[in-house]
């Protein structure tokens, strides 16, 4: 068996110390982790006996930022909005844009019902409510022993 020492979160500078700095300095430039950092919001997909239930959170959009379309059973949520930061009577040497656009998709099962999709935005957060067919929702019932 071999033993392989680790740093333990501090760096090795024996090796090559002008490698490490480099990458460092790479790896830490807030433009590049900007990029490389997901910006796909986090989701919730419940299910109820009469429903399936998605909850997308998506602060800082508006309700109209938000595109959802169904093709076949393939269930898509995008949003696109652009963000322009600019300040009035100064001479800028830089100006920043953001653009934020995601995009997830979801298959829906066989028992959902298509044609009864409700979506609100409220608070950050858009539900969705995807209703199940009536033949596809549980059904509970007594079972007499004989």
């Amino acid at each position: 068996m071999t033993l392989v020492k680790f740093a333990n979160g501090q760096r090795n500078r024996g090796v090559n110390p002008f490698f490490n700095d480099v990458f460092d300095s790479i790896l830490s430039d807030s433009f590049l982790s900007d990029k490389l950092s997901s910006r796909v919001p986090a989701v919730n997909i419940a299910e109820t006996e009469s429903e399936y239930q998605i909850e997308l959170a998506a602060p800082g959009l508006k309700k109209e930022d938000f595109k959802i379309n169904l093709d076949k059973n393939i269930l898509s949520i995008s949003a696109d909005k652009k963000a322009e930061a600019v300040e009035e009577g100064k001479k800028f040497s830089k100006r920043e844009y953001s653009y934020n656009s995601f995009t997830r998709s979801f298959t829906l099962p066989e028992t959902a019902d298509y044609n009864k999709i409700d979506a609100e935005y409220v608070d950050g957060v858009l539900k969705l409510n995807v209703a199940k067919k009536e033949e596809a929702k549980i059904q509970s019932r007594e079972i007499a022993v004989k």
